[in-house]
């Protein structure tokens, strides 16, 4: 973000999307540091929409489960089961996560800043994480 806002986006603003998780929202049981590093990312979502406006706006996406190559771990022995869970029942793509970020930097979205949105598939509205 530094980079970019000395390259362009200080003189002509813009829109960040940073990637956060919903491990960053909910404790998972498995994974306490990566859900530290994004609650911490959260955090300086909003921390920076406010600093950055009105010129930037800075927002992020908590996904749940995608399958990704970084993700496979979390859903490897059991994607049915694990994607069961869900109220969507089936895991995320990156498609589903792109959408999002696409909208989020779109003039569609100009008076959204410092928000977190999930993209979860319903995970978080159960109540449950588990090893999400």
């Amino acid at each position: 973000m530094q980079q970019a806002h000395k390259a362009w986006m200080g003189e002509h603003g813009g829109a960040v999307v940073n990637i956060a998780s919903v491990a960053g929202l909910r404790s998972t049981g498995s994974i306490a540091a990566y859900g530290a590093s994004k609650a911490a990312l959260i955090r300086l979502t909003e921390e920076l929409a406010w600093q950055l406006g009105p010129a930037i706006r800075v927002n992020a996406v908590a996904p749940a489960i995608v399958k990704t190559k970084f993700a496979t771990a979390l859903y490897s022995e059991g994607e049915e089961r694990v994607s069961a869970a869900y109220p969507m029942k089936r895991l995320g793509t990156p498609e589903d996560v792109a959408r999002l970020v696409g909208f989020l930097v779109s003039d569609a979205a100009a008076w959204i800043t410092g928000e977190t949105v999930r993209v979860d598939g319903g995970i978080l509205a159960t109540g449950s994480l588990g090893s999400a």
